[in-house]
C-alpha cells in the first residue's frame, strides 16, 4: 500500500500524523508523510522522513494572536476574523497535496485539513480517512457549547449546532475551495470514505451509539519493544527511532524531591511568560509543591532549581506518572497523556477543542476546568483544590488502568481496510 498522510497544524495535530506513519512503515507500507514545514524536524525526531506542504502552522498561529478582531467587542468583525483564519493557507495546502497524490492508494488526514484532503482524494478518486481528535460530527451526547449551561439543553438542540457549525465551516472555504464535498459533520454514505474516532469514547457517554466509527482509541506512543495494554491483541510491531527521552538533568531533578506539578501550554498563547511564571511560583509554593513547566512554543528560558524546572518538551508518558497533578491547555494529545498517567488535571483551555475536553473531563470527576485568559493565582489554587483529593486521585487511577494503548495500530488496521489490504491471521498473539 501506498499512503499519503497529510497533517497540518500544530505539533498535537501533526503527532498522530507522525506514529500513524510510523506504524505504517512498520508494517511494509510506502508512507509519503506530508506536515507544515515547520513540522518536518519534528517528524525526524520520531525517525520518519516527511515533506513539506502548505504554509508554516507556527506563523498561522502567530498571525491569530496578532489579530486584534479576535478580541473585538463587534461580533461581525470577530466572525470576520474567523473565517479568514479557516481559508488562510488552504490554496497552498491543497496545491500541495494535489502535487503529492498520484501514484497513492490512499489518502489519510488530521481534522486541520481534512477538507482539503477530502477534496484531493476525490479529485484524483482515492480512499480517504480522516482522523477526527475530538466528535464533531453531528450528535446529542456532546454539548455544543462547552458550558455546564448547555449540559441542560436538550440533545436535539446539540445536534442541530454540530450541524451548523459544518455548515458555517464549509462556507468559510467555500471561496478557496470550491471543490468541497460533503461537510466533515455529515455522515459518510459512499464508499471509500472513512472517519477514525481517534479517542476514547468513555469520555462521552451515549455517542458510540450515535455516530461513525471505528473507535480506536487515543493515538499514543510506545517505546521500541514495548507491549501495549488494554485491548491491544498481542502485537508490537518495531517502529524505528524515539524521540528524546528527558535529559539526565531532569532525571536527577525529579529524584531529588517531591512530585511536582507539572504545567504545559503546547504551543498556545499564554500572555506574557514571566507574568505566567510568577503565578505558577506562587501556586506552587503555597501548596508547598514543585513546579515542572514545560514551555512548548513560549519564549521561557530552561532552568533548573531546588523548587523549580523549565524544559522545553518532555516525554509525558514517562515525566506525567510522577507528578501529582497536571496543569495544561486541555489539548487531545496532553489530555491523553495524563488520562493514561493517572493524575487529576486541571485544563485552562485556550480554543478549538480544548475547552470541550475541559467539560468532558470535569464531568468525569477528572479535571477542574477555567479559561486560560481568567487564569490568577487564587483561581489556579481553587482548580487545583477541586483536583487534589482522594476521590479525585482514585478515579483518575481508576481511569488509568483501562486505558488502552493500541490507537495507532488500531487506527492502521483501519487503513489498511479502507485500501483494501489484508489484514493478518493472529495466532496466540502473534502474525502468521
Amino acid at each position: 500500500m501506498r499512503a499519503l498522510l497529510a497533517f497540518t497544524g500544530s505539533r498535537g495535530d501533526a503527532q498522530p500524523g507522525i506514529l500513524l506513519a510510523r506504524a505504517l512503515r512498520a508494517r511494509g507500507h510506502e508512507v509519503t508523510l506530508a506536515l507544515a514545514p515547520n513540522l518536518l524536524a519534528f517528524a525526524a525526531e520520531y525517525g520518519v522522513p516527511a515533506v513539506a506542504f502548505g504554509r508554516d502552522s507556527a506563523e498561522l498561529l502567530r498571525a491569530q494572536r496578532t489579530d486584534h478582531r479576535f478580541t473585538s467587542r463587534d461580533p461581525r468583525a470577530r466572525l470576520r476574523a474567523l473565517f479568514e483564519l479557516q481559508r488562510r493557507g488552504v490554496p497552498e495546502a491543497l496545491n500541495g497535496l494535489r502535487t503529492l497524490a498520484p501514484g497513492h492508494d490512499v489518502l489519510v488526514a488530521g481534522m486541520a485539513g481534512e477538507e482539503v484532503g477530502e477534496s484531493v482524494a476525490r479529485a484524483v478518486r482515492l480512499p480517504f480517512a480522516a482522523l477526527h481528535f475530538f466528535p464533531i460530527q453531528p450528535n446529542t451526547a456532546v454539548p455544543v457549547v462547552p458550558a455546564r449551561w448547555a449540559e441542560r439543553v436538550p440533545g436535539v438542540v446539540h445536534r442541530w449546532g454540530w450541524s451548523a457549525l459544518a455548515r458555517a465551516r464549509a462556507a468559510a472555504l467555500a471561496p478557496v475551495l470550491p471543490t468541497v464535498g460533503r461537510s466533515p459533520a455529515a455522515v459518510p454514505t459512499t464508499v471509500g470514505t472513512l472517519w477514525i474516532q481517534a479517542y476514547d469514547a468513555r469520555l462521552f457517554p451515549g455517542l458510540a451509539e450515535e455516530i461513525s466509527g471505528p473507535f480506536t482509541g487515543f493515538p499514543v506512543d510506545l517505546p521500541t519493544g514495548s507491549t501495549a495494554s488494554g485491548r491491544d491483541r498481542g502485537i508490537r510491531r518495531r517502529s524505528g527511532a524515539e524521540p528524546p527521552s528527558p535529559s539526565a538533568a531532569l532525571h536527577s531533578w525529579l529524584d531529588a524531591g517531591t512530585a511536582p506539578i507539572y504545567v504545559g501550554f503546547g504551543s498556545m498563547d499564554v500572555g506574557d511568560p514571566a507574568d505566567l511564571v510568577a503565578i505558577l511560583r506562587s501556586v506552587c509554593a503555597r501548596r508547598g509543591r514543585r513546579l515542572l513547566l514545560v514551555s512548548g512554543w513560549a519564549s521561557i528560558v530552561p532552568q533548573f532549581g531546588a523548587d523549580l524546572a523549565v524544559v522545553d518538551q518532555v516525554d509525558h508518558a514517562e515525566v506525567l506518572p510522577r507528578c501529582v497533578a497536571a496543569v495544561h491547555h486541555g489539548g487531545a494529545g496532553t489530555t491523553a497523556a495524563a488520562l493514561r498517567a493517572g493524575v487529576p488535571q486541571v485544563i485552562c483551555s485556550v480554543q478549538a477543542d480544548q475547552p470541550y475536553w475541559g467539560q468532558a473531563l470535569r464531568r468525569l470527576g477528572l479535571a477542574a476546568t477555567m479559561p486560560a485568559k481568567q487564569l490568577t493565582a487564587p483561581r489556579l489554587q481553587a482548580l487545583l483544590d477541586r483536583v487534589d483529593t482522594p476521590g479525585a486521585r482514585h478515579r483518575a487511577h481508576a481511569y488509568a488502568a483501562g486505558f488502552t494503548t493500541d490507537g495507532v495500530e488500531r487506527a492502521a488496521d483501519a487503513i489498511e481496510a479502507l485500501a483494501n489490504i489484508p489484514q493478518p491471521i493472529h495466532v496466540a498473539g502473534r502474525p502468521l
